[in-house]
């Protein structure tokens, strides 16, 4: 027998087994889909360590799936005994039973299968995102959704034009993730005030240069370069909080809050972002955004983060507060909506009126772990750095 298990590569979610994509008795070959799970995050598919039969299914669906637990079994023997069976056809082919089904249809777990009836869907309408491009349960939900977001007056309307619309699980897990945040981690919030002059004169200078080597030069590629030298004026910021103890870290593991519509949002983590130059942050940033927002982010890239950044301006919003903790991090900085403002600046030691590209700039931080003083410190030399960033 051979064990089927929960991968260990869920920090910080709670997984669910979704659907499976095989049924008892059924054979399976080393590294074919068996069973999706479902995180606040990503939906994954747990591949089949061995060729053989699979015998016993032990978590069902909706069943939580912690990392390591045990899914299900397959059994080598059956496989072995099934080739022994099979004969060789004129053409030298196996004459072995097939899956059950034909054509399109055989492709399809059982859960996509019940989908597709369900909402009365066209699988050639949908594109798969499972391995080989294959349809999977998170496919048609995403598409029936988009479906909907086209067609409001298709919603199950009640009395009053209420529209009643079921919590899909991401959604419901953000909510937990959030209450939790803010019921265990008291949010403070300090601004700053951020003149993005200088990073935009060099971006003007360098953006063609940086896009000759694969990397779209954005703004926010700036504010993570930022924030890792203004963990040198208060290293707390990099820390998690345990019950424990307070865990600070030399690696600067910094995620990017990714909004996917009305799918949600996800973290993307940029690892060790303290060794990489700007192209090279430029560079992984493009590469994790563009899979996020192509539904192939695996749970590896959502993991060990010490920091976050949240660019709620790039939606129009001037400032957020609190901007909500991922925990067990220990502050998420906010970017606020780029503006020209009218402000003074000293010019031959003469005040002089300009206007300058302007944006708030927040530090919500877990006051366990971090003071004003340290807050304040922190904010000062993000600002500095991206003022002062040189042409």
């Amino acid at each position: 027998m051979i064990d089927i298990v929960v991968p260990d590569e869920q920090e910080g979610t709670k997984a669910v087994v979704r659907s499976w994509l095989k049924k008892v008795g059924e054979r399976v070959e080393i590294d074919d889909p068996l069973v999706e799970l479902e995180t606040d995050k990503v939906t994954q598919e747990v591949p089949s360590p061995a060729a053989g039969v699979l015998v016993e299914i032990l978590l069902d669906s909706d069943a939580e799936a912690t990392p390591g637990a045990l899914l299900g079994r397959i059994s080598v023997e059956h496989r072995v005994a099934e080739q022994a069976v099979e004969q060789p056809s004129p053409q030298g082919r196996s004459t072995s039973l097939k899956m059950s089904g034909s054509g399109e249809n055989s492709r399809f777990s059982p859960s996509v299968k019940r989908a597709l009836r369900q909402h009365e869907v066209d699988p050639s309408s949908i594109s798969g995102t499972g391995r080989g491009g294959r349809i999977t349960r998170a496919d048609v939900d995403a598409f029936v959704a988009s479906d909907r977001a086209e067609r409001p007056a298709g919603l199950p309307a009640m009395r009053g034009g209420v529209t009643s619309i079921p919590h899909d699980r991401m959604r419901l897990a953000i909510a937990h993730n959030m209450l939790n945040s803010v019921t265990v981690a008291p949010h403070v919030t300090a601004m700053f005030e951020c003149d993005f002059s200088a990073i935009m004169a060099h971006r003007a200078a360098h953006r063609a240069a940086f896009e000759k080597d694969g990397a779209n030069l954005t703004f926010t590629a700036y504010f993570i370069a930022a924030s890792v030298a203004a963990m040198s004026a208060a290293p707390a910021v990099n820390s998690r909080w345990f019950d424990d103890r307070l865990e600070v870290y030399e690696d600067v593991n910094i995620g990017v809050g990714t909004a996917l519509g009305d799918k949600g949002l996800v973290v993307p983590v940029i690892g060790q972002v303290q060794t990489l130059s700007l192209l090279g942050i430029a560079q992984k940033l493009g590469e994790l955004i563009g899979r996020a927002r192509a539904s192939k982010l695996s749970p590896i890239d959502l993991k060990g983060g010490t920091f976050t950044i949240s660019n709620h301006g790039v939606s129009g919003s001037l400032f957020a507060t609190p901007i909500i903790i991922a925990q067990p991090q220990s502050a998420i900085l906010g970017i606020g909506k780029t503006e020209k403002r009218v402000v003074v600046r000293e010019v031959g030691g003469i005040d002089a009126i300009q206007v300058r590209p302007m944006a708030y700039i927040s530090l919500t931080i877990d006051h366990r772990v971090v003071d004003g003083h340290q807050t304040n410190g922190w904010l000062a030399k993000f600002v500095e750095t991206i003022e002062q960033w040189p042409l």
